[in-house]
């Protein structure tokens, strides 16, 4: 599967136009519940709603079966988070789930796992909010700074909080490291 045409440029200009809203700069690590905050959603821990034994149980059916989840209550959007993943992950989680929203997609699928009922978008739309909160994550101009310092993966994921495979996909995807290497 592939992005439609012109959605990677389109992503980045999104992404550093909710940046400047956020008064960030190009380069600033994005905190993905001030983010939520100015898009007016709330994010919610899946561990207030069941038990943690019960996500567990879950984990270990089908692990990473449930990451986050974007419901509509009463017309606000609300993100429910899984409180076993890493700091990295959620913000990345986060950041998919938002991306949803800024997308405009809509929950229409309906998966099963364990019993319990999921909603999900098609997998076009997936593949474009992974890529959309990979770019709100770590933007290309963010990106080309970092391999210009000589940061490696794990100091990028580190600084910016995400996870290292989050770091690994922007930096595989936006072709900074060529064009620094190329100069």
């Amino acid at each position: 599967m592939t992005l439609p045409r012109g959605f990677k440029a389109n992503a980045e200009r999104e992404a550093l136009r909710l940046r400047r809203e956020l008064a960030l700069s190009d380069t600033d690590p994005l905190n993905v519940d001030d983010l939520a905050d100015h898009l007016k959603v709330k994010i919610v821990s899946a561990e207030k709603l069941v038990s943690r034994t019960r996500l567990e149980e879950l984990e270990r059916v089908q692990a990473y079966a449930f990451s986050a989840a974007t419901f509509q209550v009463s017309g606000k959007s609300i993100v429910v988070t899984n409180p076993l993943r890493t700091p990295g992950r959620r913000a990345s989680d986060v950041a998919h789930e938002l991306s949803h929203l800024v997308l405009n997609h809509d929950l229409t699928e309906i998966r099963e796992v364990n019993g319990m009922p999921f909603r999900t978008c098609r997998p076009d739309e997936e593949e474009q909010a992974t890529a959309f909160g990979g770019t709100l994550m770590l933007p290309r101009p963010l990106l080309l700074g970092a391999v210009r310092r000589q940061w490696g993966l794990v100091q990028i994921a580190e600084h910016y909080g995400v996870t290292e495979e989050m770091a690994r996909y922007r930096y595989n995807t936006t072709g900074v490291a060529k064009q620094v290497r190329g100069r």
